[in-house]
């Protein structure tokens, strides 16, 4: 074939187009599953911290099945749903669904030192994008054991003090009901305004009050869906 006319050069272009296109599908696919296995990794690693265990991402595989004793599906009533893929659960995905009847909502069953425990996801906004994390309640399906929250752009040094364990360390012993035993979640108080007192309230910061607001909106959306659960447990 003349390498010089128009048809080897087309054909030229359509090989190589072709060979690059093959190329980025096969890397895209190779770094897809590894990120996901991150996003596992990374998931485990969460509700064990929320629980009060610190390990790496990769330690959290070999720990988790050791502190996670069950992992199972509610429905919006709060029933336990069987052949539901629990810990795939996507919580955004979830909570987007327009009937609350197909949402379903994972629960994890923990043990530490002999204490149970459950923990929950939590999903919602913050100021420059979402916010998740998870909320361990001890036995009495009320009290806050322990937290762990994360985010994806929240700025440093405002919104990003969601992360810090100072901040995460003021949930433990706050409760989620008050004396009637009603919801009432946990509000993030500005400074001027919190009370150290209050079991149902925590300090949020100076400055970053639209951060504060979506990670108390966080709360309450995403724990509210398992009131029947918490109820019919307590």
């Amino acid at each position: 074939m003349n390498v010089q006319s128009n048809t080897y050069t087309f054909i030229y272009a359509v090989v190589m187009v072709i060979i690059v296109a093959v190329g980025l599908s096969l890397t895209s696919i190779s770094l897809k599953n590894r990120q996901q296995s991150n996003i596992e990794k990374e998931k485990k690693q969460s509700i064990l911290k929320s629980i009060g265990i610190e390990c790496t991402r990769d330690q959290a595989v070999d720990l988790f099945s050791t502190y996670v004793k069950n992992v199972y599906a509610i429905d919006y009533q709060g029933q336990k749903i069987d052949g539901v893929d629990a810990f795939s659960l996507d919580l955004a995905v979830e909570q987007a669904k327009s009937d609350e009847t197909q949402r379903y909502y994972p629960v994890f069953e923990c043990e530490n030192n002999g204490t149970k425990l459950n923990v929950f996801p939590v999903r919602g906004k913050g100021l420059w994008g979402p916010i998740w994390g998870f909320v361990a309640l001890e036995g009495d399906f009320n009290t806050v054991y322990g937290v762990t929250f994360d985010h994806k752009s929240e700025t440093p040094g405002l919104g990003a003090e969601i992360t810090t364990a100072d901040f995460q360390a003021q949930f433990v012993g706050k409760q989620i009901f008050n004396d009637l035993n009603e919801f009432v979640s946990i509000l993030v108080k500005k400074p001027a305004q919190y009370n150290p007192n209050d079991l149902h309230e925590v300090q949020g910061f100076s400055g970053s009050t639209l951060t504060c607001n979506g990670l108390q909106d966080m709360l309450e959306n995403s724990l509210k869906p398992y009131e029947k659960f918490f109820l019919s447990h307590q």
